[in-house]
């Protein structure tokens, strides 16, 4: 008897001590969804359901019923500490009656991640307080994005150049050798360009053929171009080129010359890549 009043008190003691926190946080493929494993990766463009639940809050005592009034603030930013989306705020404010004992707040919320992710972990960061108690809570929540990798640059340049097959071409050509009326595709990454206000961004590129004396045989100045405004700041912009070789073009070692500009900046850069016709 005396070893169960004793654990009544533990407990009771226990509940009295338990202080605000942020509770379980989870991330979700679908609203209400399963809990998705610390080892999931998103990719860029999926959206994400985050869940949270709230803990240890007071509640203002009434005659017969309890009141409970909670805020909560969440921002979600990459690997480099850059917000993906503005910060989401909301308040939970609810009346406990006598059922509601096993009560237990939450809150929802989605983001997307950006269509041209860089990989790396990301964080969600949540911030809440008790507006009774005036107490406040953080925690994170890390979770891993398998996007696209390019080397970062502080100056204008051209990255992960490919000579493609087709246009559906994913992994390249090893050797870039193209026939006489075939169409030469390429697809590179340009990164390092500044970005005006709110985010935004103008890059073009254009294209040239020199032969193996570095005479130019043909060139395409605007062959391609991105300008766009954005909350989250794009980390390049992709870039794809094509062109239709002639039937009569000479079996030879050509150079295909890809010149980008930053409209914001003022920069240019160039990347030369050879190439055969056989």
């Amino acid at each position: 008897m005396l070893r169960g009043a004793f654990l009544a008190l533990t407990a009771a003691t226990a509940l009295h001590a338990a202080s605000f926190s942020v509770g379980r946080m989870a991330l979700h493929q679908f609203e209400d969804g399963p809990i998705l494993p610390v080892a999931y990766e998103f990719l860029p463009g999926e959206t994400a359901y985050f869940s949270c639940r709230l803990a240890g809050f007071q509640a203002d005592k009434g005659p017969e019923t309890r009141h409970v009034k909670l805020s909560w603030r969440l921002q979600v930013s990459d690997p480099s500490g850059t917000l993906l989306q503005k910060p989401e705020a909301g308040l939970i404010e609810h009346t406990l009656l006598e059922e509601d004992k096993d009560w237990s707040p939450k809150f929802l919320a989605t983001f997307v991640v950006p269509a041209l992710a860089l990989s790396g972990d990301y964080r969600i960061s949540v911030q809440a307080r008790d507006e009774l108690a005036g107490t406040d809570s953080t925690a994170d929540l890390m979770f891993h994005v398998k996007g696209h990798s390019i080397e970062p640059s502080s100056t204008l340049t051209v990255r992960n150049f490919l000579f493609l097959r087709n246009e559906q071409d994913a992994g390249g050509v090893r050797n870039a050798v193209y026939a006489p009326g075939d169409t030469l595709w390429a697809r590179f990454d340009v990164t390092g360009y500044k970005f005006a206000a709110n985010n935004g961004l103008s890059v073009t590129y254009g294209l040239a053929v020199e032969n193996a004396e570095g005479r130019e045989l043909f060139a395409q100045p605007e062959a391609g171009s991105e300008a766009k405004e954005s909350f989250y700041p794009q980390p390049y912009v992709p870039g794809t080129l094509n062109l239709n070789l002639d039937k009569n073009v000479p079996p030879a070692t050509y150079t295909l010359v890809v010149t980008v500009k930053d409209s914001v900046s003022g920069q240019t850069a160039e990347v030369r890549q050879p190439f055969k016709v056989e």
